[in-house]
């Protein structure tokens, strides 16, 4: 399974990473893009990602520097080849405007991030269950 993690917090991706490895999905490809600038190159095979292919599953930041989350999700929601992606939205942000907003925008899910190593764990297990081990996902369509 290949996730394209937009966070711009390293202690998050670490945690969000070792957690990966623990719960057993550590040969899960993890792709860091610390903006909504280069997670839309990374999408779009720009510059540096050329030739990638497309990640499975999207977990979005909405507090990211430059373009926010909200931006992006509605830049990855509004491309005909690029839609298809689940995005869950991964954020500290519990206001009502931004989960309204978020899934006007069609995010797949919304979370609002763990406060403990522990509680992390339990949502990478969570993530994996649903994501990898529940649904087809569009990638996969045969």
């Amino acid at each position: 399974m290949d996730i394209l993690l937009v966070e711009d917090n390293p202690a998050d991706m670490r945690l969000i990473r070792e957690a990966l490895d623990e719960d057993g999905m550590g040969t899960t490809a993890l792709h860091w893009s610390t903006s909504g600038e280069s997670a839309l190159d990374y999408l779009h095979a720009r510059g540096d990602h050329a030739g990638r292919a497309l990640p499975d599953l999207v977990l979005l930041d909405l507090n990211l520097p430059g373009l926010n989350g909200h931006e992006v999700l509605a830049e990855i929601k509004n491309d005909t080849a690029l839609r298809r992606i689940p995005v869950v939205v991964l954020t500290s942000s519990a206001a009502r405007n931004d989960v309204l907003a978020a899934y006007d925008a069609h995010a797949n899910a919304y979370i609002v991030k763990p406060d403990s190593y522990d509680s992390v764990l339990t949502l990478v297990g969570s993530l994996r269950r649903y994501w990898r081990d529940t649904v087809l996902l569009p990638s996969r369509a045969a």
